[in-house]
């Protein structure tokens, strides 16, 4: 059965809603006075088309159907869900809901945007009020999963259970607030930081660099993976959270912070949190909380890594530092001795690299060498300069040999032979091994591409060269175990 949104208000973040139920399979009908509603909620989907998809492990269903609508009632006939995103305007958003109460179905959910506004104060005088809910998203609303979902007496059971399905059916976490408060919960944190940054600034204690540094490179890692009571209790040690409590919690009395309106730390406000804490995180002992913690933040580091940003962008440099201390040259002309193999890769296994029966997973294998496959590139010259500039090796064939097993924490290396490199072609072997125990073996052929043409063609005269200078040097090697076989040729 199709399923229809309306989204009313087509800025940021409606734009953020229609991709978001879009690409999730629903219909999805967009009124908004705005000329340029239509190239602004488009632009919105491109980066939604782009990412999206790529977060989870199946294929989305088939995106649903997207129009415009240039009357309000023509847009929320027969949907199932009203996303309404205008201004933080009261009477503006009454008036919507006001003609909303005239067209759109009686079983339909229709969810507020707002960041300021309780339901209650959406509600007053609405004849329509049973549906109207606060379902308060994060940008971008396409990616982020929060929504804060605020009821009121008004609301019955079913229009809470409606709005919990449909919002759990697109992939997003319905945190419901059972009572609501100015700002909801996640922008009061948002709005107590951002008030004490803006002291740091004015009092010239910190630059906004220095206030995102202290963030994204500390405590922002943190609460993404577990929040700010479990961050906490694990900071408490194997006496929990009441140990962290009784330990830090006088802090909360000295001034450092602009916001000193702090709730006494009574018993009975200790008992509430340390007795949420165990119901939450009490399955787990602090060990075990530990190692979840900590695989989590090298999980979203490393991810940080392959956009060189924050954090990642810090583990990447300190990776170069790294790599010239291995010997892994930066050309071919540092290398100590081009007459043997070139080590491009000298490396830990991380434990994301695993399957389940423990050890390293046959996609990491080709991950590996294909790093050592660009670290040689890199050593001929052919760099992310190179290749901005038009040129690039392909792979062509690869093959690869699965000769012992590799587990977690192994630190391997990879020594790169080039059996053949001239003209158009680079013909690469590369051996994993964990210090003398060889793990894997690789064989990679690559053609040399003009990327405007996207055809083969020469490489420059200076990577060529470099190219011939590691295979003449490599001329006089041995033929490597393995060149050449087949699948299924015996060992």
């Amino acid at each position: 059965m199709t399923k229809r949104a309306a989204i009313i208000g087509g800025g940021v973040i409606g734009g953020g809603w229609a991709a978001r139920f879009l690409l999730n399979g629903w219909d999805v009908r967009v009124f908004d006075p705005d000329p340029e509603a239509e190239r602004k909620i488009s632009e919105v989907l491109e980066n939604a088309r782009r990412s999206l998809p790529g977060l989870g492990n199946m294929a989305l269903p088939a995106e649903g159907a997207l129009s415009f609508h240039a009357e309000l009632a023509d847009a929320v006939e027969g949907v199932d869900w009203v996303q309404e995103s205008v201004p933080e305007r009261l009477e503006l958003k009454h008036k919507v809901y006001a003609q909303l109460a005239e067209s759109v179905p009686a079983g339909a959910v229709i969810g507020s945007s707002t960041s300021g506004y309780k339901p209650s104060e959406l509600q007053a005088g609405m004849s329509n009020a049973s549906q109207i809910v606060v379902t308060h998203p994060f940008n971008p609303v396409y990616l982020l999963p929060l929504i804060e979902l605020v009821s009121t007496e008004a609301n019955g059971t079913d229009v809470i259970e409606r709005a919990k399905e449909i919002i759990s059916g697109i992939g997003m976490h319905p945190l419901h607030l059972k009572k609501e408060i100015d700002a909801h919960i996640a922008d009061r944190f948002l709005e107590a930081v951002w008030r004490e940054a803006l002291w740091l600034i004015k009092d010239g204690i910190a630059t906004t660099e220095e206030i995102d540094d202290a963030i994204r490179y500390g405590f922002g890692i943190r609460w993404a993976q577990m929040g700010l009571f479990e961050t906490y209790r694990v900071a408490g040690g194997e006496a929990g959270m009441r140990h962290f409590i009784a330990q830090f919690g006088p802090c909360l009395s000295w001034p450092w912070t602009k916001l000193m309106d702090v709730p006494e730390l009574t018993d009975e406000l200790v008992d509430a949190i340390a007795d949420q804490s165990d119901a939450q995180s009490g399955m787990h002992t602090i060990r075990e909380l530990e190692r979840i913690r900590d695989d989590n933040l090298v999980g979203m580091m490393r991810a940080l890594g392959a956009n060189n940003w924050g954090a990642g962008k810090l583990q990447n440099d300190h990776d170069k530092t790294l790599r010239e201390g291995a010997g892994i040259a930066a050309h071919v002309d540092d290398v100590a001795d081009l007459s043997q193999p070139v080590l491009t890769l000298h490396r830990v296994v991380p434990l994301d690299w695993l399957d389940y029966n423990g050890h390293m997973t046959e996609s990491r294998y080709l991950q590996a060498f294909a790093d050592s496959t660009d670290r040689f590139m890199e050593m001929i010259g052919c760099d992310a300069e190179y290749i901005a500039n038009g040129g690039s090796y392909f792979t062509a064939e690869t093959h690869i040999r699965h000769i012992d097993e590799v587990h977690a924490g192994a630190k391997i290396t990879v020594h790169t032979q080039v059996v053949m490199g001239a003209g158009k072609k680079m013909h690469l072997f590369h051996e994993m091994r964990e210090g003398e125990r060889l793990l894997a073996s690789a064989e990679h052929m690559l053609l040399h591409v003009d990327l405007a043409t996207r055809r083969a063609a020469p490489p420059s005269a200076e990577v060529e060269a470099a190219l011939v200078k590691v295979a003449s040097a490599h001329a006089g090697l041995s033929k490597p175990e393995g060149l050449g076989r087949a699948i299924g040729d015996p060992r």
